[in-house]
């Protein structure tokens, strides 16, 4: 593991607890808390806002403020597809970084047509587990509802081939998680299994990932250190926690409290 790349994390939290960036979320409802309460905790400012007639504002204050937005398909219905795809449009056309996350992908027609859609926009990051990415590259019918059913070594081929292909950064996550560009691409160790039975864990960490490109000049790299630091939070998290009630009080506590230092030395991220 490199400790430029740890470095590098470290710097980029500094970052954005001095920024504190603006994320505009289109967070599902089952994520909206801890999503934005992940967002505090680390330092940045979250804006949960899902009115189509506020979409020009919005984008207009990301753009001001080099903010970022951030969409979840999670529970959409079809007036919220609308809202986001308006969303979309505007972060796109005003270069305002936007991170995609394709919640369930694969599991319905409804859902699949929500990913095709927003795709067109060109997301900046495009953030799922296994099944999810393998669904968005065509390659399997998806997992089980939101849960995994491909680990991120299976679905690595296919991040590729959509970051190749739509000229985007994917982050696939998993036991191992992995962000690619389609020619570089950075492996990231961390994280607990207790994570994910807390739910909206993989959501709030989309959102986090808004704040990363936000202020993170290099997207890929930025990426893949908020991947990294929220990996170490969650890790240290469960040694403290006696279950998943306790570990989602805890990984906030983490997220706020954990240091450069802690950074420095514990986060594993390497060139793959």
């Amino acid at each position: 593991m490199s400790k430029e790349l740890s470095k590098n994390a470290s710097e980029l939290l500094t970052n954005i607890r001095n920024k504190g960036p603006l994320v505009w979320n289109f967070s599902n409802f089952v994520s909206m808390d801890i999503a934005a309460n992940a967002l505090l905790s680390i330092g940045a400012s979250p804006a949960m806002a899902h009115a189509r007639e506020e979409s020009k504002d919005f984008i207009k204050i990301c753009k001001a403020i080099n903010g970022a937005l951030t969409i979840n398909i999670g529970t959409f219905d079809p007036y919220w597809q609308e809202c986001a795809l308006e969303a979309a449009k505007h972060a796109n056309e005003n270069n305002v970084p936007w991170v995609l996350d394709p919640v369930g992908a694969g599991a319905s027609s409804f859902r699949n047509k929500n990913v095709e859609e927003l795709m067109k926009f060109k997301p900046t990051i495009l953030r799922g587990n296994g099944s999810e990415i393998m669904a968005v590259a065509g390659l399997s019918e998806g997992g089980k509802g939101v849960d995994s059913t491909s680990t991120s070594n299976d679905a690595l081929d296919a991040a590729i081939s959509i970051a190749d292909q739509n000229n985007i950064i994917v982050a696939v996550t998993g036991i191992t998680d992995y962000v690619t560009d389609g020619s570089v691409t950075y492996a990231i160790e961390g994280g607990h299994e207790m994570m994910t039975k807390v739910t909206a864990t993989g959501c709030a960490l989309s959102c986090l990932i808004g704040a990363a490109i936000a202020v993170g000049e290099n997207k890929i790299l930025s990426t893949a250190s908020i991947i990294g630091i929220y990996g170490l939070a969650g890790e240290i998290a469960s040694k403290i926690s006696q279950g998943p009630g306790s570990l989602r009080m805890k990984l906030l506590d983490q997220l706020y409290n954990i240091s450069a230092d802690e950074i420095i030395s514990n986060v594993k991220i390497k060139n793959v």
